[in-house]
């Protein structure tokens, strides 16, 4: 008996430490309240009825939702259009949109590297700061993210790049690419200048049936006005692209999308001169009216962005925890008040957070990927509150570690990176897929 009873507690010991160790592991997928640990600005100055087919732009429409947009020419889409290629036996899913950067550069096309080699950015407390490493990356062997890429420190101007990121985009399924934009000549404080890259990512992703909407960058000096110029003069340069991305709004407007990144620095009375058909300087019912989509980062702001007059809410972040408006548990109030006052709510879902590479005092804002359990985890929040569009933190932001762009083992002498291993290079791009997929076969039944 006596060696019953030992055997019995050694059993119940182990099967209490493996349930520990698994608690550990997944405490990624719960939510933290992270955000108040940081400074303002830090840690968010990183910155898309079944029809007969019929043939557009030279590919087969596959369906089309009973009340969505049915695209009549190649710049318009919508978030239920199906694009089936004649050489592909998949689809493309234009409510699946993903965030996109341009600000990589490589000496091969940059004579320099851009942004793989970002600094250290020092915590604001001296005293915390002195703990942790400073200084700058030395690429290509030390780049400034946690993972690396297959295509290596590249260049966002190589044009076989861009090509490679457009096939791994349309690999994912998702429909819109959605390009963090500067105004021309204007650049985050890290980089140089890209809107003359703008032209080759549209004809790039024309070719793979992708749509562009524009990520609106909060560049110095950024105001509703200096806003109004950068709306007109992206429609006047890009509109007529047949990769330009349109959206149908509940007026049954065809109209174009801008995701606006941390619109509350703008206070809400100087958004609605531009967003509110009084404002003294009112895109509404113009050539240049469309959709806006708002950041929200804390409760209070979707206050501020009904009083200012977007069209829309989403959270950016992949952080679960990381602020209200990243937080999954606090989805369903905010889509509520996106119903109740006739906005868009687009939660923005990811495969994982790790930014110690740029910011390493961050480590609490770490959220592992568990294999892609967390990716999962988010995706289905989103999922629950039936929205109509979901965003994907990112395709390539390597520095916040949300990239699904297909990354590779690597170890340095000074460095071991992290990887998606035991699975391969491109299991986010497939996780979406299938992702997207199941989004729109629920998205079918909810319309029923």
């Amino acid at each position: 008996m006596t060696r019953l009873r030992r055997k019995a507690l050694v059993a119940l010991f182990l099967f209490t430490l493996f349930i520990f160790g698994a608690m550990m592991g997944l405490r990624t997928l719960k939510p933290s309240d992270g955000f108040s640990d940081l400074a303002p600005g830090i840690g968010i100055d990183f910155p898309g009825e079944k029809s007969d087919r019929r043939r557009l732009d030279g590919r087969d429409v596959a369906q089309v939702s009973p009340g969505q947009f049915h695209t009549g020419g190649s710049s318009s889409s919508d978030t239920k259009v199906v694009f089936t290629r004649s050489d592909r036996e998949y689809s493309i899913f234009y409510d699946v949109h993903i965030f996109y950067y341009l600000w990589y550069g490589s000496p091969s096309m940059d004579n320099k590297y851009i942004h793989w080699d970002h600094v250290l950015v020092p915590h604001w407390d001296p005293k915390i700061a002195a703990s942790h490493a400073q200084g700058r990356h030395t690429p290509p062997e030390d780049i400034a993210s946690s993972f690396y890429p297959e295509l290596g420190a590249y260049s966002s101007r190589d044009p076989a790049v861009l090509e490679a990121h457009m096939a791994q985009i349309e690999a994912a399924a998702a429909g819109v690419l959605v390009l963090s934009w500067y105004p021309p000549g204007v650049a985050d404080d890290h980089g140089e200048p890209t809107e003359d890259l703008v032209p080759v990512v549209m004809d790039a992703a024309h070719r793979h049936s992708i749509k562009v909407a524009f990520h609106i960058q909060p560049y110095k000096g950024r105001t509703d006005q200096s806003v109004h110029d950068n709306i007109k003069y992206i429609i006047d340069k890009y509109g007529k692209h047949g990769a330009f991305y349109r959206f149908r709004s509940s007026t049954g407007r065809v109209l174009p999308l801008f995701y606006v990144y941390d619109s509350y620095l703008t206070p809400p009375e100087s958004w609605a001169e531009l967003l509110k058909t009084k404002g003294s300087h009112s895109i509404r019912g113009t050539p240049y009216d469309g959709v806006f989509v708002a950041l929200i980062v804390e409760e209070r702001n979707k206050h501020d962005i009904l009083a200012s007059g977007f069209d829309g809410i989403y959270t950016y972040f992949a952080s679960n925890g990381f602020s209200f408006g990243s937080s999954h548990q606090n989805w369903k109030a905010i889509k509520a008040f996106c119903d109740a006052n006739n906005l868009l709510f687009i939660p923005s879902v990811g495969p994982g957070y790790v930014d110690t590479a740029v910011r390493p005092w961050n480590n609490h804002n770490t959220r592992n990927r568990v294999n892609g359990r967390y990716y999962d985890t988010s995706l289905q929040a989103a999922l629950s509150v039936r929205p109509e569009i979901v965003t994907i933190t990112s395709f390539n932001q390597w520095h916040e570690g949300t990239q699904i762009e297909k990354a590779v083992p690597k170890k340095t002498v000074a460095r071991l990176y992290l990887d998606y291993r035991p699975n391969q290079p491109d299991h986010y791009l497939e996780l979406t897929r299938q992702w997207a997929e199941n989004f729109n076969k629920e998205k079918d039944k909810w319309l029923m």
